[in-house]
């Protein structure tokens, strides 16, 4: 059950990006300048740190409740690892609180969290707007909270801190241009989404969007298919998919690596090994995915989260408002990892961890 925010936001997604006529398509030739000069942007080295330079001196000895949409996602993980490792030696607990995806369907989690006494929470992956009276009673308990994925939105966020992400719609522009330009344009598309989350339906929306500008783009289907319910719908859906589209699907433009990880299963490839399939996703960078894309195997892209960076920026977020400091402001640039640069930025390692210092960064600063 999505909250009644939450159900608006996606009916003015898609109806914004199904609406005949709703965005002027561009001729290929213009289309594919503008999408080669924008995933040549989110392609390149991220070496520059453009982070905060200063800021309160780390406290200590602090207990902080990771409350997670779903630990068993790799982005949530990674964050949650983040936080870890920015956390040694400084006294810090930071505890997990695992809703395994049930998280927005109460408003009791933050209220749980509460009871464990901690002087910080974050809110990783969990809509905001879902858990209100809970966020109430932080405030009134002066417990701060700091989101991550807690909306669509940077920054600002009622009942929040301050909320750490990538800008979905960015992220989903990079991803649905880079498939369009690797396809020239010729491409037959199916989206996968979960729309559970207002994070994840912003992202789909804005790939539909940027796809219908492509005049020589397909969408043959938008499927929408939460994530904690993949592995028991997916052979389903993909098994229906090839019956409907056959021969004409031929790209997979996900919200999601975890898609990926489905399609490969070797009882789903065996559905789709006619299709030869080529696959991006607008999130999140796991393991999985730059293996498969090292390989060129099924995925081939990914805008992947700075997922350690993150946890680290969720530490010195929750540190300035334990210091009574103004957020930070920061929100890190997006990245578009390929096979032609994944031997970059951490690649090597199978993660997105990018090249700017931003540990040194940070400890410049904490005095830790």
């Amino acid at each position: 059950m999505i909250t009644l925010h939450s159900k608006r936001l996606l009916v003015m997604l898609f109806v914004s990006c199904f609406m005949s006529g709703a965005h002027a398509q561009q001729n290929s030739m213009q289309f594919m300048s503008a999408a080669n000069a924008k995933v040549a942007k989110a392609s390149a080295l991220k070496s520059k740190w453009d982070g905060p330079t200063s800021g309160p001196q780390l406290a200590k000895d602090k207990k902080i409740i990771f409350i997670a949409h779903d630990m068993s996602d790799a982005g949530t993980y990674g964050v949650f690892t983040g936080m870890k490792e920015a956390a040694v030696g400084t006294g810090w607990q930071v505890l997990p609180l695992d809703c395994r995806g049930q998280c927005n369907q109460g408003a009791g989690v933050v209220k749980q969290a509460l009871e464990m006494k901690p002087q910080g929470i974050v809110l990783a992956g969990v809509d905001a707007a879902s858990q209100t009276k809970g966020l109430a009673a932080a405030a009134d308990a002066k417990v701060p909270v700091v989101g991550w994925h807690a909306s669509f939105k940077a920054g600002a966020v009622p009942g929040l801190f301050t909320n750490i992400t990538t800008d979905p719609k960015e992220a989903a522009q990079i991803a649905a241009l880079f498939g369009a330009a690797e396809s020239n344009s010729k491409a037959g598309i199916v989206v996968f989404t979960d729309t559970s989350t207002p994070y994840m339906a912003t992202k789909s929306g804005a790939i539909v969007e940027v796809l219908r500008q492509c005049e020589a783009c397909r969408i043959l289907s938008v499927e929408d298919l939460p994530l904690a319910e993949t592995r028991k719908k997916f052979p389903a859906l993909i098994e229906g998919l090839v019956k409907r589209h056959g021969a004409k699907w031929t790209h997979v433009i996900a919200v999601n690596d975890i898609y990926f990880d489905m399609l490969d299963k070797p009882e789903i490839e065996s559905m789709v090994s006619g299709n030869k399939l080529r696959g991006i996703s607008a999130g999140d960078g796991s393991s999985t995915a730059y293996k498969r894309i090292r390989k060129s195997d099924l995925q081939i892209g990914s805008v992947p989260e700075p997922l350690f960076l993150h946890g680290w920026q969720l530490v010195d977020e929750l540190n300035r408002a334990m210091s009574k400091v103004a957020p930070s402001g920061y929100n890190s640039p997006l990245h578009l990892v390929t096979l032609q640069n994944i031997n970059y930025d951490g690649g090597p390692k199978d993660v997105f961890d990018p090249s700017n210092d931003f540990r040194a960064k940070y400890l410049s600063y904490w005095g830790k």
